[in-house]
């Protein structure tokens, strides 16, 4: 008897509530309302980076020898003076050469080891890539060939290493340095901008734009990047991370989606430049209205085909509950109008990082995909279920004749007669160390909607054995809650899955599920037995 109609799975909703230099250390955005600014759930990791000592190192190298750049000391100083206003002791060189560079970077570190502080590195100039490593380029580098880069250059490398030795709670380093290559073509070297690097743990890694690409060194007194995130960086409450997506949205509006800067983050806590003057636990009835609003709003621009509504929610909820579901539909609007897509150089043979890929979209009417489902603890199998591509249009993709509904990423929408409104599980794009939050609502006509609420992060990338094959997958762990059908009681959600490049549906899923007594609810884990993909 066929099982292909019978669908009960659900994306697994898992979750429980949830000087530089010695010498050197002495001594206005839209501003528009942020969310929740006045009420902080925040966990003792986040108050102790509020009271830790924050240091800064800003270089500005302007005065190459060849190809002179009109900016970066100016970025500098501009930076280091937003720096000082929210808290930093500030080190700055200007113009320096390699000794000066690499020593400022060495007593950096040393600082960083030595005072346990948060960290903040910035550098503003020439950057070039050889065999995937970066370099800073002092002002004094003569660089003709490939390996002057090594010769010349100073190594980004050995700050990471620095820091990651310095055992400190959080450092931000900033690369405002892809700018056009200066130096004409050099044999060897096979990549523009710099190389896709993966941040150390309790790093923020932010580039001016993608790797592989370069960067506008500006028409004003900054740098394109610096001028935004000079203004982002002032905008009270903020969180560091929605600093830096709310610098993407403006560079990529302001150049017409030419340059998009890119992070890579391995953040466990949240960090701010001008923290919030007191700091509360939400309230339950407070966070329901919060959420309640939100919804709101991305139930007007869902399908929104158009990129100004979307660029107003993302600006105003740079790490919302459907900010990545947004940025889906922001790329798809403006590649309507013509923005060509810049795509992140990632290459498997890089050894400095985990990748990253982008989520297959591409479904087509026929698709299969059939899985195993089995009980997580017992490992007893359960049943096998088949899931068709019967139907598609520009935001559902219909699975068993309706029997349940997605959108392009694989989000539930509807499964028989339960819906979902916005259920950020799955994503565009995955690296190591994203993560982000959901929250959504399952509604059914025999149960009052119930509230899912989520918590993810992208764990690691490794091989995934499955019936179908071995995949080099990314693992996503989620954690959450939700409350029970008849919201006597809470449900601790717990997930696992795995996803990998080419295939359009989750490789494996693990979901358990427990009730406020400690009780399973849910014990399962499902595998791709086979598939087919037009």
């Amino acid at each position: 008897m066929s099982n292909e109609g019978k669908v009960t799975i659900e994306p697994s909703c898992n979750s429980g509530r949830r000087r530089v230099l010695r010498a050197g250390f002495a001594a206005t955005s839209l501003f528009l309302p942020v969310p929740y600014a006045w009420v902080w759930a925040q966990s003792e990791g986040t108050l102790k980076l509020l009271r830790a000592p924050k240091f800064a190192l800003v270089i500005g190298n302007s005065s190459y020898k060849r190809s002179p750049l009109k900016n970066p000391v100016n970025d500098a100083r501009a930076i280091a003076e937003a720096l000082k206003n929210t808290g930093f002791d500030v080190a700055m060189k200007l113009d320096a050469v390699q000794a000066e560079l690499s020593e400022a970077v060495h007593v950096f570190t040393q600082v960083l080891a030595k005072r346990k502080g948060v960290g903040l590195f910035y550098f503003a100039g020439h950057g070039l890539q050889l065999a995937w490593r970066n370099y800073m380029i002092p002002v004094d580098a003569d660089i003709r060939s490939a390996a002057d880069i090594q010769k010349h250059g100073v190594e980004v490398g050995t700050l990471l290493g620095g820091i990651s030795k310095a055992v400190n709670p959080l450092n931000v380093i900033i690369l405002d340095a892809c700018r056009d290559n200066p130096f004409g073509s050099l044999g060897g070297v096979d990549h523009k901008g710099l190389s896709q690097m993966d941040a150390p743990p309790g790093t923020l890694l932010a580039y001016a734009t993608a790797p592989g690409n370069v960067a506008s060194d500006g028409e004003g007194a900054n740098g394109l990047y610096t001028e935004h995130l000079l203004k982002e960086i002032a905008v009270p409450d903020a969180k560091v991370e929605d600093v830096f997506k709310r610098v993407r949205l403006g560079v990529r509006r302001r150049s017409n989606g030419l340059q998009i800067p890119w992070e890579s983050t391995s953040l466990e806590e949240d960090f701010y430049f001008v923290p919030p003057k007191e700091l509360k636990k939400i309230s339950e009835q407070e966070e329901q209205r919060l959420f309640a609003q939100e919804l709101a709003l991305w139930e007007k621009i869902k399908v929104s085909k158009t990129p100004d509504p979307l660029m107003d929610y993302l600006t105003r909820y740079p790490s919302g509950r459907f900010s990545e579901l947004a940025q889906f539909q922001l790329d798809r609007a403006l590649a309507r109008q013509g923005e060509k897509k810049v795509e992140t150089v990632s290459a498997a043979d890089n050894p400095f990082t985990k990748g990253t890929v982008r989520t297959d979209t591409n479904y087509r009417v026929g698709d299969f995909f059939r899985y195993r489902e089995s009980d997580l603890l017992t490992k007893l199998e359960l049943r096998i279920h088949g899931q068709r591509v019967t139907a598609i249009n520009d935001n559902e993709v219909q699975f068993n004749k309706g029997g349940f509904v997605t959108d392009l990423l694989g989000n539930f929408i509807r499964n028989q007669k339960v819906e979902f409104t916005g259920t950020q599980f799955f994503l565009p794009e995955y690296s190591v160390g994203k993560r982000w939050s959901a929250r959504y609502q399952r509604k059914a006509a025999d149960w009052p909607a119930r509230d899912v609420s989520m918590d993810f992060r992208v764990v690691t990338r490794e091989q995934v054995v499955v019936p179908a094959g071995t995949f080099d997958a990314y693992k996503i762990e989620g954690s959450g809650w939700t409350q029970s059908n008849n919201g006597a009681f809470g449900i601790n959600l717990q997930s696992r899955y795995w996803i990998a490049h080419g295939v359009r549906r989750f490789v494996a899923m693990e979901t358990l599920n427990r009730d406020s007594y400690g009780r399973i609810t849910a014990s399962e884990r499902q595998e791709l037995v086979s598939y087919t993909q037009g």
